[in-house]
């Protein structure tokens, strides 16, 4: 009884480390964006693939209004898995530094410092008492100097760097099929491609053009840029995974978080 009432302190307190020098409430937003729908990022020779499932709770809901890809700059997006308003708060944040960045120093913010930026406010809310850690996790990838870079935050603040990577549901899935997968001599449509057949391998390796969204940030224009639908089924079509009516439908019946 003694041994569960001091785990109990432990999962209370943001502030308070557990004696093997954990912080309970840190891996437990860590498993809140593990509830979330798969996000996955992908960084090319020619720039950088966001990729997202959109998969929603009801044939019901505007599909136009389940947003997991953003934009945080015209060189910049950001895509996201987990709770969507804690995402939706780091996002402003997010698009709020690049805005001070352009208006203080007269050019836009780079990729790292942007990520930087947003992983230190992250990180206040693992040692700051009253408060929880963010429940999501973010893929922030953009072009810096003409070079992409695709970043990704953690709920305990910590910043990462990859080729490519997965965030989300099937996490772990996913990933595998993108080390098997990934060159670096790949092109953007490449990594269209790649970033699809990852998504379709955890979805019965069929996708619907209405239940994705994919943007692509370019090293030739180094502008953020969102398909759209005929885009995205060109794509699919092209890959042999479009989904039919019927699989379209039955993604309508299950539940998750963004």
């Amino acid at each position: 009884m003694q041994g569960q009432s001091q785990q109990q302190a432990y999962d209370r307190g943001i502030t308070i480390f557990s004696p093997d020098g954990r912080l309970y409430q840190v891996e437990y937003a860590r498993e809140a964006v593990k509830r979330g729908t798969a996000s996955i990022g992908v960084r090319t020779s020619d720039g950088v693939v966001l990729a997202v499932d959109k998969r929603i709770r009801s044939p019901l809901m505007e599909r136009s209004s389940v947003e997991k890809i953003h934009k945080a700059d015209d060189h910049i997006g950001i895509a996201s898995a987990g709770h969507v308003a804690d995402a939706r708060q780091l996002i402003d944040f997010a698009r709020r530094q690049a805005q001070v960045n352009q208006l203080r120093y007269g050019e836009p913010i780079g990729v790292e410092t942007l990520t930087k930026a947003v992983t230190d406010h992250i990180q206040q809310y693992t040692q700051v008492g009253g408060a929880r850690p963010f429940g999501v996790a973010l893929i922030i990838g953009g072009i810096a100097n003409g070079e992409p870079r695709l970043y990704e935050t953690d709920p305990s603040g910590t910043p990462y760097e990859w080729k490519a990577l997965a965030v989300g549901a099937d996490r772990g899935d996913i990933r595998e099929y993108l080390e098997e997968n990934y060159s670096e001599e790949m092109d953007l449509d490449g990594g269209v491609g790649l970033a699809l057949e990852a998504l379709a391998s955890v979805n019965d390796g069929e996708l619907a053009p209405e239940g994705i969204g994919i943007a692509t940030i370019s090293v030739e224009d180094e502008l953020f840029t969102e398909m759209s639908d005929a885009e995205k089924e060109s794509h699919l079509d092209e890959l042999g995974l479009l989904a039919s009516d019927e699989d379209e439908a039955d993604d309508a019946d299950e539940e998750t978080e963004e």
